[in-house]
């Protein structure tokens, strides 16, 4: 019954799921676990059949490219000095874990305790733990921290680099100690990166989740369907209005109609269908269903100092890629073993410090490639050099999404307002200066590494170094909070604790964008995390007769 050519779309289903990235393909598979339920699946972009959403440097070519990035811009930042930034989103089954950088990381436990202490039950590090448990299948085995046998499969990397190790040595001789896991609760210290690979090929969670239950009679996937508007019966949501090929259709939903669209995806169609700010829709003369001012706001973002030096005497990804003899041999070593520079993750090292010792735990996040160039889809540079870019784990700074008209078609409005805050100045200046006390390190002086960007001309003072933090800071990606989770008294609250949109019935967000506050770290599996917890309060409140 799954298919991406279906037609005669139009029918009840109990449960609509809107957008099959990582959270719509694991509560598509839970709920359809049900065979009395009928499920819905609907995306926006295409099929994964390209071969580049499988091998995992494909991200190379995925990112910034229309057939499978949804394309999106920042609006000029001032925060970057007028700079504005492509903000990637996957446009595929798996959404952007079949783009992304594959990197495994839960955050830290206290992340979860802070979500606890603001009245979230249910999302204390005691409560998401075995949830993280029980979908994975780690290369580590089973133990108090990791599961075996979920669908979510984690491995080590399958290349190293002389480089990459050499840093690993200097951030020791800074203090950073080696830890062999990051995903143990804390994550403070300097280790390879954990990847959602499965033998050398990129593991999204249409992969792990979805395409093993495609088969199922009670499941429909459908791909390349524009989801426009939700459909609602005074304040209880019933279906959707969609279209595709040029043909418009409703679907009704006869329990739920779950978002899992991510933080643009569900907030534009939240906004759209008349749930949101009630001035913000005013002025697009949108109809409010339930005026929730926290729709599009709180938007948080991890944004990092991305610092290139060049290095001497020593193999990086530049040079390798850049000669056709490099490229046939790392085409060939993928080929015959899975492995080399074809299963590389953008980032291959971790490391987790304090920008300043008043830290009460680490807050900076750094990732080092042992490549550079200008932007993603940009070539490679033509020198050898490594890139060390830190990020504010936790920044102060808050943005926000907003619909620029009712087309759904157009794109909103995305002002992540980056470096808005004393506070995140200070931590991006920080950040700069700790790069430069490790690359100054002696397990690096044999490489000779000259920092090519900020650049050597920058100084040392804080004002320099904010300017410089604006004229190289970059997304990672990590959009998150734009339907935040909160108590039902508050009036900035998106959904509650069970993830229901609140002042409507029959609607939930089940993604990252109900995140309080951002995790510290890579946010793709904790949203795995928040539809395995979603998906769960799906079905318990269906068999305790509540669903809004």
């Amino acid at each position: 019954m799954a298919t991406s050519r279906a037609r005669g779309l139009d029918g009840d289903y109990d449960y609509v799921i809107v957008g099959a990235g990582t959270a719509g393909c694991i509560v598509a598979n839970r709920l359809s676990a049900d065979p009395d339920k009928r499920v819905l699946l609907l995306e926006g972009g295409g099929r994964d059949n390209w071969i580049w959403f499988h091998i995992p440097v494909g991200y190379l070519f995925a990112i910034g490219n229309p057939r499978s990035d949804w394309m999106f811009r920042t609006e000029a930042e001032p925060g970057l000095n007028g700079r504005s930034l492509g903000y990637p989103r996957g446009k595929v089954l798996g959404g952007s874990s079949a783009i992304n950088a594959m990197i495994s990381m839960r955050g830290q436990a206290e992340d979860y305790r802070q979500w606890r202490r603001m009245g979230l039950e249910g999302w204390d590090w005691d409560d998401v733990l075995p949830v993280f448990r029980k979908f994975e299948d780690h290369f580590l085995g089973d133990s108090e921290h990791h599961g075996i046998g979920g669908e979510w499969r984690i491995e080590a990397p399958r290349i190293q680099w002389e480089i990459l190790d050499a840093v690993g040595e200097a951030a020791e001789q800074m203090g950073v100690p080696r830890i062999p896991d990051f995903n143990t609760g804390d994550n403070e210290g300097c280790s390879y990166f954990h990847v959602n690979q499965r033998k050398g090929w990129r593991w999204s969670a249409a992969r792990g989740f979805l395409k093993p239950v495609m088969n199922r009679p009670n499941l429909r996937v459908e791909t390349d369907v524009l989801v426009e508007q939700l459909l609602f019966e005074g304040h209880r949501a019933r279906g959707l209005r969609c279209s595709r090929a040029g043909e418009t259709f409703t679907v009704n939903a006869g329990c739920e109609v779950i978002l899992c669209a991510g933080s643009i995806g569900s907030t534009q169609l939240l906004q759209r269908s008349g749930v949101g700010p009630r001035d913000w829709l005013g002025e697009l003369g949108i109809p409010v269903v339930a005026d929730r001012p926290g729709v599009g706001r709180n938007l948080q973002d991890h944004l990092q100092q991305r610092a290139i030096y060049r290095v001497s005497g020593v193999k990086t990804l530049n040079m390798t890629y850049r000669s056709w003899l490099g490229r046939a041999g790392m085409g060939l070593e993928y080929l015959l073993f899975r492995r080399g520079p074809l299963t590389m993750a953008p980032s291959q090292l971790g490391l987790f410090t304090r920008s300043d010792p008043s830290q009460s735990r680490a807050n900076l996040q750094f990732h080092v490639q042992p490549l550079s160039l200008d932007k993603f889809g940009d070539p490679l540079h033509d020198f050898p050099a490594i890139t060390v870019a830190p990020c504010n784990l936790r920044p102060t700074s808050r943005g926000t999404i907003r619909i620029r008209s009712t087309d759904p078609r157009e794109p909103p409005r995305i002002a992540p307002n980056y470096l808005d805050t004393e506070e995140d100045r200070r931590v991006a200046s920080d950040a700069i200066r700790a790069t430069r006390r490790l690359m100054a390190q002696p397990a690096l002086a044999r490489f000779r590494p000259e920092e090519y960007l900020p650049g050597p001309a920058t100084g040392d003072d804080n004002a320099s170094l904010a300017k410089a933090a604006g004229d190289i800071g970059t997304t990672i990606f990590h959009p998150v909070g734009t339907a935040r989770m909160g108590l039902r008294d508050d009036p900035q609250a998106v959904v509650d604790n069970r993830l229901r949109v609140i002042g409507v019935d029959g609607l939930r967000v089940i993604d990252a964008s109900v995140m309080p506050t951002i995790t510290s770290g890579n946010t793709n599996t904790p949203t795995a995390m928040i539809a395995e917890k979603g998906a769960a309060c799906v079905r318990e409140d269906a068999k305790a007769g509540k669903t809004g």
